[in-house]
């Protein structure tokens, strides 16, 4: 196997492939996290989506089901989000991934206690500001990525970015193979990251009949961008629900997020000034507009009753276009071996034109 597969990304993070697990909200859990570390690639736990006071026992679950180092992301404008980066730093977790929510001081706090600090970004701009804030490495998405994703395809992002900063640079949006690898390596990145190949594995806690779903979406052109779900593009499997939301009127999915915020709330148990407190703290930590914000619930209710209660058609189906070139379930420790051999493979092959020709 090439020796070029063992990059600075292996360095930092403790793994022996240059391969990341994204830390996909409600996917990322800590069977799939550990499932990554154990086959040698970088997992991150979902630590976004983790109910408060449930922190602690996840990061105890993963630690026993691998010794290998893990991360864990997180948004500031979770409402446990302090609790989050505690554990973080009790548990010396080995990096943390993120948006652009944290400031500079908080940064610096997991810096000191030697935390990685790795931000996704999905534009030029963002990579710039993610590194004067402290960034240790940058996760690029193209917009072939799932969930939240951009108008620029990762060919054009990531060279640009590449260009932009000093700091190692991870590809992500439209990985999912050894060529995805040896491609992303070709262009200078330090290695892949990966959302929706990782959720299309037989180690993800996604039920069945949502993973059919995804296995029988075979057109790329099906999971496509919409912003009718929380007012920000988001990239899905189309069906039923997202045809009903685009449907809508914006009043109806205001009153329909206020609901599911409700609702949310009553569960995490906070009253109406605690509601009110975060949707500030969400408004004020990103450049989301008011009409974003209030929209906001629908997410997490409608994805989680998509990939959690397996309901491919009244639930949302996050994924990159990926899916539609992947057709079976494999394990993570055959799909990052696998993935390894294939980028190990091209890279000699590519090695052969290096060579000067013989002579006569």
């Amino acid at each position: 196997m090439s020796s070029n597969l063992h990059t600075i990304l292996c360095e930092k993070l403790g793994c022996r492939y240059p391969i990341v697990q994204t830390a996909m909200g409600l996917v990322g859990d800590a069977t799939l996290t550990a499932a990554t570390c154990n086959a040698g690639g970088f997992g991150f736990f979902a630590g976004a989506t983790t109910e408060p006071g449930d922190v602690d026992n996840q990061l105890r679950a993963i630690k026993a089901k691998t010794d290998r180092p893990f991360g864990v992301n997180f948004h500031m404008f979770q409402p446990n989000a302090e609790e989050v980066i505690e554990a973080v730093i009790r548990h010396k977790v080995r990096a943390v991934s993120y948006g652009r929510g944290p400031d500079a001081k908080t940064i610096k706090r997991l810096k000191d206690a030697g935390v990685i600090c790795m931000p996704t970004v999905g534009a030029v701009k963002h990579a710039i500001k993610a590194v004067e804030l402290g960034a240790d490495i940058v996760t690029v998405q193209g917009g072939e990525g799932g969930g939240h994703t951009g108008a620029v395809p990762t060919t054009i992002l990531l060279p640009q970015v590449l260009d932009a900063v000093e700091v190692p640079v991870v590809a992500a949006g439209g990985m999912f193979d050894g060529r995805s690898l040896a491609a992303a390596l070709a262009y200078g990145a330090a290695g892949i990251a990966m959302g929706t190949r990782f959720l299309m594995t037989s180690d993800s806690p996604v039920p069945h009949s949502a993973l059919d779903r995804y296995l029988t979406t075979k057109d790329p052109a099906s999971i496509r961008v919409t912003t009718a779900v929380d007012g920000l593009p988001q990239r899905f499997v189309v069906n039923d629900e997202i045809r009903r939301l685009e449907g809508m009127s914006l009043p109806a999915r205001f009153a329909m997020s206020m609901n599911y915020a409700r609702q949310w709330g009553k569960q995490a148990g906070l009253g109406p000034v605690g509601m009110l407190k975060l949707g500030w703290k969400a408004l004020s930590s990103d450049d989301g507009t008011f009409a974003q914000t209030v929209m906001a619930p629908n997410l997490p209710t409608l994805v989680q009753r998509g990939v959690v209660k397996g309901d491919p058609d009244h639930g949302l189906l996050p994924g990159g276009q990926a899916a539609a070139v992947i057709d079976k379930l494999e394990s993570c420790e055959d799909l990052i071996a696998r993935i390894m051999c294939e980028a190990s493979d091209r890279l000699d092959a590519l090695a052969v034109y290096s060579q000067p020709a013989a002579s006569n």
